[in-house]
């Protein structure tokens, strides 16, 4: 059965411009540089370079080509008021600093890993057939140097997809001719082969023979450090074993990664900080990094086409009308955008100042252990910013101090309470635990309960199940393998 019934609801709707500021505040440096050069390209009513003080732009302010729409039939264009374009969005900088000047080394990309490999195979004697069949396997060698692919499943593949016939025992035979290419260890199928064809390559020392007979018949014990079970098994004492591991530990676990043409290849996002902090004395000045930047304006030409209209009303006909439209839309699409910009570089700059302010000692010590417990709702009480606009912020901005450029993640973390009754940071603990393990007898290190006793003599009363945490955290394996000879 059908009825009608009238409903009353309340919504929150974000408008384009709103959505667009929002966007902004997520994106860093580099993208929001990649973004203006796209609106650029798309909106021909804004332009790229500053206006002179006496430009006038026409504010948009009627029902035509509002948020809510309109009709373009009761266009009043005398509402278009001039203001001053010159675009305030640019937050001024100090041009004195060193963040202004930014020098990029050139360099020559030469040839890549692969074609490496190709131009040793040139230098071998080896017929068309086995030749085809070498590039084959030369393709299928990962950036790392490694052969991760069985020579039977290549010999399946290579007759579909090149219709050359082989055998298992022709292609192990091509592949051990790749495995005496430059660099050693390349065409290995695992890190275990690629030690021993590094250590074959090498002079053959009785520490080189001792090494590949740790890594050919104990290479579980050697990763897992038990010493004392290779000592037994080879008959050697403390310092042949120590001599012994030092051959290996030099070794080259990824042979392609040491390929320079290899590491040009890669795709290395260069981290651009989005603030330059100065110390001057102790007085800390935030400054955001516009230096690459530009500053943007309203087409003089399409200003000049609105006020064209506004003095022509009596001659209007429907195509003039709907080009005057199209232009309106541009100019709006314009202010938008620099206002978006303006409103971004505000927030970036108020939310890193709050964050300076309260981290005031680290700033000027460069010390962990001087860092204050922070969370994103003690930065939105201070800015006055809902928490999830101090998380966009935070997200992927890095900042510049004379001590090295954090992410401003950096400076968020939890509290705790110590035994003096004091709310400490989480950040702190971390420090001290692994200056802790870095000051350790290697000999003998400390496993997690004893780590958990030594920061509770310092006053940080925390359970073993959090000090593991907290060492995981830092990427620092268990004691048995921080164990040393």
């Amino acid at each position: 059965m059908l009825k009608q019934q009238l409903q009353q609801k309340l919504q929150q709707k974000l408008s384009p411009a709103q959505i667009q500021v929002i966007k902004m505040l997520e994106i860093p440096t580099l993208e929001l540089e990649e973004r203006i050069r796209q609106e650029l390209e798309e909106n021909p009513a804004l332009e790229e370079g500053a206006e002179a003080s006496d430009s006038q732009d026409d504010v948009l302010e009627n029902e035509y080509g509002s948020d809510e729409g309109g009709n373009n039939d009761d266009m009043d264009l005398d509402e278009y008021m001039p203001d001053d374009d010159i675009p305030d969005y640019r937050l001024k900088t100090n041009n004195s600093s060193k963040d202004d000047k930014h020098e990029s080394i050139p360099f020559s990309v030469g040839m890549t890993f692969h074609e490496f490999l190709l131009d040793q195979l040139g230098l071998q004697d080896l017929n068309e057939h086995e030749r085809g069949l070498a590039e084959y396997v030369i393709g299928n060698i990962d950036e790392e140097g490694y052969l991760r692919r069985t020579a039977e499943a290549m010999v399946d593949d290579i007759v579909f997809q090149a219709g050359i016939q082989t055998t298992d025992e022709e292609m192990l035979h091509i592949i051990h001719v790749i495995q005496q290419f430059d660099p050693p260890g390349v065409g290995a199928s695992d890190l275990q082969e690629c030690l021993v064809l590094q250590l074959d390559r090498k002079t053959q020392t009785q520490e080189v023979q001792c090494a590949k007979k740790i890594v050919t018949h104990y290479f579980e014990e050697f990763t897992k450090k038990h010493y004392d079970k290779i000592m037994k098994s080879l008959s050697i004492d403390d310092e042949t074993l120590k001599n012994v591991i030092g051959e290996i530990i030099r070794l080259n676990p990824k042979p392609g990664s040491a390929w320079s043409g290899n590491v040009l290849e890669k795709s290395m996002s260069a981290i651009v900080p989005d603030f330059m902090l100065e110390n001057n004395d102790g007085q800390l000045t935030v400054h955001l990094n516009n230096s690459n930047v530009p500053e943007l304006r309203v087409s003089n030409t399409y200003n000049e086409m609105m006020q064209d209209y506004a003095g022509n009303k009596q001659n209007q006909t429907k195509e003039m009308k709907d080009a005057v439209f199209f232009v309106k839309q541009k100019i709006d699409s314009a202010r938008w955008f620099i206002d978006a910009i303006k409103q971004r570089q505000q927030t970036l700059l108020t939310t890193m100042k709050a964050i300076v302010d309260f981290q005031y000692e680290f700033f000027v010590e460069g010390d962990e252990t001087y860092l204050k417990p922070m969370i994103l709702k003690d930065i939105a009480d201070i800015t006055g910013f809902d928490i999830s606009t101090i998380s966009r912020v935070s997200n992927s901005k890095y900042i510049q101090t004379e001590f090295g450029v954090f992410p401003v993640k950096y400076f968020f973390s939890e509290s705790m309470t110590n035994d003096s009754g004091e709310e400490v940071s989480t950040r702190e603990i971390k420090k001290i635990l692994q200056e802790t393990i870095e000051h350790e007898d290697k000999k003998k290190p400390l496993n997690d309960d004893r780590l958990a006793e030594v920061l509770k003599d310092k006053g940080y009363n925390i359970a073993r199940r959090t000090v593991a945490k907290y060492r995981e955290q830092l990427n620092i394996p268990v004691a048995r393998l921080r164990k040393e000879i």
